[in-house]
Parts: C-alpha cells; sequence; structure tokens
C-alpha cells in the first residue's frame, strides 16, 4: 500500500514526539488523570495511584480483537500472585472505558477481569511511553514496571502478533523488586525468589 506525503509527515510527527526506548528505563513517569472500567464501575486512575506500590502498565493493541483478550484472561488468571508482591495491575489500550466496558460485558474471557482496563482514546499514556504505532493508530504490545518511585523499572516491548506470559512478568516483577531493595546484588537468568544471586565484584571477575 503507497503512503500518502500526509501520513509520512504524520509517521515522523509521531516518531519525534516520542522518546526512543532506550531512554524510558529509570525515568520518572509524567502526571496524568485516565477513566478506567473496574470492577463494575467507571474510576479514575492517576499518576499518584501508582506511587508507593508496584505496578504494571500493561498495553495492548485494541479490545475485540484475537491475541489480547488471552493476554488479560492470563493477566487475571494470575492476577492473586501478582498482588502477593503488592503490585497492581493496569490494562491500557487506546480504547474508551465505555468500549471496555461492552468488551467486559460481551466478552467470556474478559468479564473475569477484576483490574482496572484504563482507556487511553488521546493517546496520552500510549505516548509516553513511545508505544504509539502511527501505521494502525493503536497502542503497541508493551510491558512497563513501575517502581514505587514512579520510575521505569522495565520496559518491553513485542511484536503484536505475539502474545505474552502473566508467569514470566511475575518473575520480571519479583526480580525488579529484588535489585530494588539489594542494590549490590543482581539476578542472573531464570531467577526466581529465593534463588542464589551474584555481587558483582572484583573476585568475581572470569568465574561465571
Amino acid at each position: 500500500m503507497e503512503i500518502t506525503n500526509e501520513q509520512l509527515l504524520q509517521l515522523l510527527q509521531s516518531k519525534l514526539e516520542q522518546k526512543p526506548a532506550a531512554s524510558m528505563l529509570r525515568m520518572e513517569i509524567e502526571d496524568f488523570t485516565a477513566d478506567a472500567y473496574s470492577n463494575g464501575e467507571f474510576v479514575k486512575i492517576s499518576k499518584k495511584d501508582l506511587l508507593g506500590k508496584w505496578s504494571v502498565l500493561f498495553f495492548y493493541p485494541g479490545d475485540f480483537t484475537f491475541v489480547c483478550p488471552t493476554e488479560l484472561a492470563d493477566l487475571q488468571d494470575n492476577y492473586e500472585e501478582f498482588k502477593k508482591l503488592g503490585c497492581e495491575i493496569y490494562s491500557v489500550s487506546m480504547d474508551s472505558h465505555f468500549v471496555h466496558k461492552a468488551w467486559h460485558d460481551s466478552s467470556d474471557r474478559i468479564n473475569h477481569v477484576t483490574y482496572p482496563m484504563i482507556g487511553d482514546p488521546n493517546g496520552q499514556l500510549t505516548k509516553m511511553f513511545s508505544l504509539y504505532s502511527p501505521a494502525d493508530g493503536m497502542a503497541e504490545r508493551g510491558t512497563i514496571v513501575i517502581n514505587p518511585e514512579g520510575k521505569v523499572a522495565s520496559y518491553e516491548v513485542v511484536s503484536d502478533n505475539i502474545g505474552r506470559n502473566a508467569e514470566e512478568l511475575i518473575r520480571k516483577v519479583a526480580a525488579s523488586q529484588f535489585v530494588y531493595e539489594h542494590g549490590d546484588q543482581v539476578c542472573p537468568a531464570k531467577w526466581k525468589p529465593g534463588a542464589e544471586t551474584l555481587k558483582p565484584t572484583f573476585d568475581l571477575v572470569g568465574k561465571l
């Protein structure tokens, strides 16, 4: 499909407005206020709701699609494990909170979801995290872990045709919490709570 000059200009402008992904890590998130559908009602979510606890912003392309409902259902199946870590889940797409309610009411998978579903129709959050795709006007499939200070601890984006794994996300949240609390240690590959960690020291160089 041939792209018009206007579409090309919009694409370039969007890229210029969004920050490089690498600059997201350790970035303090900006103030925001968004409408969400949660537990049968519409609520407001803002930056202050994320401060003082661990949070995951789980971006996905859109409601009434295909991979997305399997991901959100997987998050719900593991929601209790996130809560045991003191971590709240917020799903985010560029649909409105009204569309979230309609999807929640009509889908057998989604009607079990109890965590907040944030609507981002103007793209404020999506663009804040450089996840806006101007080619289709949707959010990329991005996962953002936010620490209690409101700073990005983990930033990951995958192709829109690949679903994510909630159990692996739980592991990453736990690892993020560990290194947040133990600044002199690091978590090796496949680390899980209780497993051995590493202390980067002179004596350890070349011995792994």
